[in-house]
């Protein structure tokens, strides 16, 4: 279900401050090389390319930001590197790097799966840095974590409500933004999701001769997830529980308009099956409530 792992945004990525921290690595080496060796662990201080390091005493926060790109990029241990970037928040709270910083350190924790920390960081970044342009992006991970951890239909839907709302949140607040394009394909996914859920309650009352119970599911389908494609399989079962319960004219309503709107559709024909075995033909009742949620769908969705 996830997409391909997402880059980070523009401003925070690697600097021009790179450049100059393999300069001055070089620099050191042939330092090193000429003078001695008895100097060299003081030269490398602060920087961990190749075994473990306390951060805790204060380092420069370029070096630090560098440190937590390095772990990132090269050693491929993003929560080593969020742990980097972490740190110049906490050492350097009021500064450029830190805002930096916190950006990715909640990348950083989305690319880890570490789901529940990219929340907190994005979160924190959006309460502290609300105009920034990265916010949009933040957003986008706090939508993005939620909709990796959507479960299967099965299970509770929470996750999946969040995301749909998170991202949601992306394309009403930052439309123009390169991710509202990819938050809307994360929408359609976590809807159907949710139709999905829905159906399979119903499905269940529906077996059980719960008729009222399953009608409720599936109408929410109707009315909510028009867009799904768990619709036409809606209409066929609405024709199904109308009919158990001998309520002829709505079951003939569902009928008609599966075959008006998805004529061609496996689940149309067997409506048309189900209401011809009660001696009767699909009809559209216009007061039901079935044609009364098809209209208004294509009145303010599809503009007809």
């Amino acid at each position: 279900m996830a997409l391909p792992p997402m880059t980070p945004p523009m401003s925070a990525r690697p600097c021009a401050g790179w450049a100059r921290v393999a300069r001055a690595l070089a620099m050191l080496l042939l330092a090193a090389s000429l003078g001695g060796c008895g100097s060299l662990g003081d030269s490398f201080a602060g920087f961990d390319f190749f075994g473990k390091k306390d951060v805790t005493a204060d380092q420069p926060a370029d070096r630090l930001y560098n440190e937590g790109l390095y772990d990132l990029n090269v050693k491929n241990n993003p929560k080593e590197a969020a742990k980097k970037f972490e740190e110049v928040d906490r050492q350097h709270p009021y500064s450029e790097w830190a805002r930096k910083s916190l950006i990715m350190s909640a990348y950083a924790y989305y690319t880890a799966g570490e789901y529940d920390e990219c929340v907190g960081a994005a979160k924190r970044y959006i309460t502290l840095h609300p105009g920034s342009p990265d916010a949009a992006y933040a957003q986008f991970l706090i939508g993005s974590s939620y909709y990796d951890e959507i479960p299967d239909v099965t299970r509770d839907q929470t996750r999946t409500q969040k995301a749909l709302a998170t991202l949601d949140e992306v394309i009403r607040k930052y439309p123009s933004s390169e991710y509202a394009e990819s938050a809307k394909k994360k929408i359609q996914v976590a809807r159907d999701q949710l139709a999905g859920k829905e159906m399979a309650v119903g499905r269940y009352y529906l077996e059980r001769r719960d008729y009222t119970g399953a009608i409720n599911r599936f109408k929410i389908v109707i009315t909510k997830y028009q867009t799904t494609r768990h619709v036409e399989e809606a209409l066929e079962r609405l024709t199904e529980a109308y009919m158990a319960l001998g309520i002829t004219g709505e079951a003939q309503t569902a009928a008609a308009v599966l075959g008006h709107n998805f004529p061609d559709s496996y689940w149309y024909k067997q409506a048309y099956t189900l209401v011809k075995s009660g001696g009767v033909e699909p009809s559209e009742n216009r007061g039901s409530w079935i044609s009364k949620a098809f209209v208004n769908f294509q009145r303010t969705i599809l503009g007809t």
